[in-house]
């Protein structure tokens, strides 16, 4: 077969392109047909793991979002403890991820060839295909552009050769005309692909209808021909105020608006880039409030998004120490770049908000770079991160080694006390991302201050029970750890995208979505 392509487009970053793309491999998933997602270069450090290169011989299936633990072939090698299970994979854009799992397929590293993990505002590291790829992470941006090409094409042919529909999200925008000579995402991919293509705006932010015309206007002639319908997206009030907008449009550019999508906040899926809500709503009445500390290279923030979800829990991103007064838990996330989001830490003085809420006896989680800092020092002979002291909360010393740590793993929690206490005994399913290695610090641990070890090699607490730290990403995706911390479930990721496919279906012109996948 060679699947017939349909890509979505948009006039900025943040448009919708995701939550489109997300709805519309739903949406043809459940017409039966075959459909896998295609992003050709995601840059983001929302990353997930999926199966490693078919001749691994511990890569694991399963998607280790809330539908069960991935299955992983053998206990790790020197080990039998009962108390994990890891299997080795690859990265993806978490984007891609869920769309895949939205096309009830299993993600895969075809789906997204191209991810760039940004370290600092001018460099990313480069993950090719599912792994790390030193030589381009060091080469300069405009000149990896043909040596990745090929095999952005290869994995695209592949895909296409094994389902019906692919459905490809863009970057940015098609139309920034001063990277139009080294695309690889947006046009360049829609001409190979011969896609047909929806062009979405965010209306919201006023100004749509020019977005639409310039992006339209500064394609050449054979790109703007692929361009099939506009999608308006994120409107509040009456549509039918918009005439006769849509029409001088139409007549402008002989392409119609398809669709106009109403506002829409808690859809339930988790936003690409950035921190997705700085709103600090509640489902109901306010019980536990949980402070996220929003440092500067914060990766993986879309784990958190069931938390949105969880009756009486309020979600605060905490910048500066009075976002952490009256928090319950200080949660400190993943992140990219950890000595640097720890010196940013220091100077906003979120450390000594940190350190008191800890001393008082407050919640203090951190996850996979959080689990670092609050270690005693960070240690890195191969300058993968930076040397740093840490915040002390924890008795570790965290090393960074050469090679990257990639897999998905399932887990036991040992014997957690104090705020911690209700996981005792509770398994979950997640992934690891990190460059880093914990251990006890050696002269500590010889005066006897020795960190409780609730999963061996992977998660440990403060001997007052109230610090935690986890490399284990997902946590809060695993219904049977919300069910033990907040005696709550959230909506299932295959409610949330049937409720996407119902949106679109509901405010697309009729049969348009079904149009673009018949040929004439």
């Amino acid at each position: 077969m060679t699947a017939v392509c349909v890509m979505v487009l948009g006039t900025t970053s943040g448009a919708g392109k995701s939550w489109l793309t997300t709805a519309l491999c739903r949406h043809y998933a459940r017409q039966g047909l075959k459909v896998a997602p295609f992003k050709a270069q995601n840059m983001s450090n929302n990353a997930r793991v999926v199966a490693g290169r078919p001749n691994e011989e511990d890569a694991a299936e399963g998607d280790g979002f809330g539908a069960g633990p991935p299955q992983a072939e053998s206990a790790p090698s020197g080990g039998s403890d009962p108390r994990q299970r890891r299997s080795v994979g690859a990265e993806i854009g978490s984007a891609q991820y869920f769309q895949a799992l939205a096309a009830r397929a299993e993600p895969e590293v075809r789906m997204n060839p191209l991810l760039l993990k940004p370290e600092a505002d001018t460099r990313s590291q480069v993950v090719l295909m599912g792994e790390v790829h030193h030589e381009l992470s060091a080469m300069p941006w405009r000149g990896r552009s043909e040596k990745v090409w090929p095999h952005i094409v290869a994995a695209l042919d592949a895909l296409r050769a094994d389902n019906d529909v692919v459905v490809i999200e863009g970057a940015g925008s098609p139309a920034e005309i001063n990277l139009h000579a080294s695309d690889i995402v947006n046009m360049r991919v829609a001409r190979h692909a011969q896609a047909r293509c929806l062009l979405v705006t965010d209306i919201d932010r006023g100004g749509a209808f020019a977005h639409l015309y310039g992006t339209w206007a500064l394609l050449p002639e054979d790109e703007r021909a692929l361009i099939q319908g506009f999608v308006l997206n994120k409107f509040r009030g009456d549509a039918s105020l918009l005439a006769p907008a849509p029409q001088i449009l139409r007549d402008l550019t002989g392409v119609p608006v398809v669709a106009t999508l109403p506002m829409w906040w808690q859809h339930g899926l988790p936003e690409e880039d950035g921190v997705f809500d700085d709103k600090t709503r509640a489902s109901g009445a306010v019980k536990k409030t949980i402070a996220v500390i929003a440092w500067p290279r914060i990766s993986n923030l879309d784990e958190f998004q069931p938390l949105k979800n969880v009756p009486g829990v309020r979600l605060v991103w905490a910048r500066t120490p009075a976002d952490c007064v009256g928090a319950d838990w200080i949660v400190l996330p993943g992140s990219k770049a950890t000595a640097a989001d720890l010196a940013w830490l220091r100077a906003q003085g979120l450390d000594q908000a940190v350190a008191a809420h800890a001393a008082q006896g407050g919640a203090v989680l951190g996850i996979c770079g959080g689990l670092q800092v609050l270690g005693e020092a960070l240690i890195d002979t191969h300058g993968i991160d930076g040397n740093a002291p840490g915040l002390g909360l924890l008795p570790l010393v965290t090393a960074f080694d050469a090679d990257k740590t990639v897999r998905r793993s399932c887990i036991t929690f040992g014997d957690a006390v104090g705020p911690w206490a209700a996981l005792k005994g509770v398994s979950a399913a997640g992934y690891e991302i990190h460059h880093g290695q914990t251990a006890p610090h050696p002269a500590m641990a010889a005066k006897g201050d020795i960190a409780r070890e609730i999963v061996p090699g992977l998660a440990w607490q403060n001997a007052a029970g109230n610090v935690f730290g986890c490399y284990l990403h997902g946590l809060f995706e695993d219904p049977a750890v919300l069910r033990a911390l907040f005696g709550a479930t959230v909506p299932t990721l295959e409610t949330v995208f049937d409720g996407l496919a119902d949106f679109l279906e509901r405010h697309a012109e009729p049969g348009v979505l079904d149009r673009l996948i018949h040929t004439d």
